[in-house]
């Protein structure tokens, strides 16, 4: 039967389940003390055993509970860490902006400068083609300057070596009439000493 003593301990290390409260225990003591009788230990070994496990508990408990926060500080942390993630994000979506406008500010200016070489590669085959073609047109009248010089020079050519055969003709057309001159003059002569000479001997 239990002493006076013991049921006044008992009563004291009673609960109806986990205290967490300072000073309280986390388990029925009661219950644990009457378990440990039916194992077979004494009242006063279930009481010893029974105070050292609620020892080790509550010491286990408030190691534990020191790394632990009430859910004040955790809901600041959560509001501080959501204020700076809406901080973050405003500030990703202020750079992603930015971005985006120094990209299209860039992609602009890359279009007008590509336009700006367009414009002067046209430009630039415009003068070279005005400029192959004045130079084709001066190379044509060259040649046909040339061809005409050259076809006067054929043609003073020509003339000249007609007017020289024109010459040699009337050069060999003299000396014939001479020619034909001489033998009719040597053939007279001829036939004036033979009658002379007949005439002679007669």
């Amino acid at each position: 039967m239990p002493t006076t003593l013991g049921l006044t301990q008992i009563r004291q290390f009673s609960t109806s389940g986990p205290v967490l409260d300072d000073g309280g225990h986390h388990f029925d003591t009661h219950r644990f003390v009457e378990k440990l009788e039916r194992e077979g230990f004494s009242r006063q070994q279930s009481e010893a055993i029974m105070n050292a496990l609620s020892e080790v508990v509550s010491e286990s408990m408030d190691n534990l509970t020191k790394n632990m926060v009430t859910k004040a500080d955790q809901d600041k942390t959560v509001y501080t860490y959501k204020v700076d993630f809406a901080a973050l994000k405003s500030e990703l979506q202020m750079l992603e902006k930015n971005d985006f406008s120094l990209t299209n500010t860039n992609n602009e200016r890359l279009v007008s400068e590509i336009e700006k070489l367009r414009q002067r590669l046209r430009e630039e085959v415009t003068r070279t083609q005005a400029g192959v073609r004045l130079d084709l047109n001066l190379e044509k009248g060259r040649i046909r300057d040339e061809a005409a010089t050259q076809e006067l020079k054929v043609r003073a050519t020509e003339e000249r070596i007609e007017q020289e055969i024109a010459a040699l003709r009337t050069q060999m057309e003299t000396i014939k009439l001479q020619t034909l001159q001489y033998m009719i003059g040597t053939i007279t002569g001829a036939g004036a000493l033979i009658l002379a000479y007949l005439r002679m001997f007669k």
